[in-house]
């Protein structure tokens, strides 16, 4: 870890593998560390604390966790959860916050806030597979986000027990492209816990590289039941994967977005992250709800703003949603009998 960062009140709203990690991370470092969850997390937690292997080793980090009724006031505030929960999450954490409070949503795909500040020809606007009519954006002031890019590969085996095998990163940058205190003294926070963070003058453009990323991947770990390893390597997974990304970057670079990796290096640093399944793969695997809304559907209305066609893309987002509900409503069917 590098040196200690000014002690900060810090709420990790969302108790998965992402947000254990982050949790996990800052209280090692030394931070004011509170966890939102419920349920047997919220007891497994209290009572024991997050087990975290990563690239260091094991820790085991007790943590205050609890409900939004436990905590104050906070400086920041991660919202770790699916896209789908936001609104929900976002109900949840309104006592904890006030005027100064940083909200960083630690989600994947198009995130709700996408158009504001941007200053483009859509500024204003909103994405409608996020954010319906604009239900999302009314919750919260727009002007205390702080945009984030997550590069941290974690899955969960059991409430409150993560691993994390890859190097953790985070990016952050203002939704209007500012530089601002606040940016900077995030990235110190993060960076004395373990994770490198990188302030971006262009949040949007590392926004764009995980969007191709995740479009490319998730949906197709879903219908092939393909890790990452074999999805960037097998021949016919990686055809796939290629035209996706090929579809997906014409819609970024339509945004004005300035993508840096080109389709090649993106399989091979893919392939060296070896066999993790996506998170949506996870989702999937446990009959959970996919987070198709902000992974799929809303770069496809992105690409319709433009008029482009993502035809290997919407099909494979297609079967997905089919597989996804299929097996969702097989693993409900199981349940209630298992119950009866």
């Amino acid at each position: 870890m590098t040196s200690p960062a000014p002690k900060q009140r810090i709420c990790i709203a969302g108790a998965g593998a992402i947000g254990c990690t982050i949790a996990a991370r800052l209280a090692m470092s030394g931070q004011d560390v509170s966890v939102l969850a419920r349920g047997a997390t919220l007891e497994t937690l209290s009572s024991q604390g997050i087990v975290l292997t990563d690239l260091e080793g094991t820790h085991t980090v007790p943590v205050n966790a609890g409900t939004a009724a436990d905590f104050g006031v906070q400086d920041i505030i991660f919202l770790c959860c699916k896209s789908q929960d936001i609104a929900a999450l976002l109900q949840q954490v309104k006592p904890l916050v006030d005027e100064n409070t940083i909200v960083v949503p630690a989600i994947n795909g198009v995130p709700w806030w996408y158009f504001h500040g941007e200053g483009g020809r859509f500024a204003g606007s909103t994405v409608e597979a996020v954010d319906p009519a604009g239900s999302v954006s009314a919750l919260l002031p727009l002007t205390q986000i702080m945009g984030t890019v997550v590069f941290i590969t974690a899955e969960a085996s059991a409430p409150g027990q993560v691993t994390a095998k890859n190097p953790h990163l985070m990016m952050f940058g203002e939704p209007d492209n500012s530089s601002s205190e606040r940016l900077q003294r995030l990235c110190a926070v993060v960076a004395a816990a373990g994770i490198e963070a990188r302030p971006l003058e262009r949040i949007r453009d590392k926004l764009w590289t995980k969007i191709i990323a995740n479009a490319s991947t998730n949906p197709l770990s879903v219908v092939a039941g393909a890790t990452l390893e074999e999805l960037y390597t097998e021949p016919a997974l990686r055809d796939t994967v290629i035209a996706i990304m090929q579809e997906v970057l014409l819609v970024a670079a339509s945004y004005g977005a300035r993508v840096e990796i080109d389709p090649l290096t993106f399989l091979e640093l893919g392939a060296a992250m070896g066999p993790v399944r996506t998170s949506m793969l996870q989702d999937y695997e446990r009959g959970r709800a996919l987070e198709l809304g902000s992974i799929g559907d809303a770069v496809l209305e992105l690409a319709a703003r433009f008029d482009i066609p993502m035809t290997v893309t919407r099909k494979i987002i297609g079967l997905a949603r089919f597989h996804g509900e299929k097996h969702s409503s097989s693993t409900a069917t199981q349940a209630a009998a298992a119950s009866a």
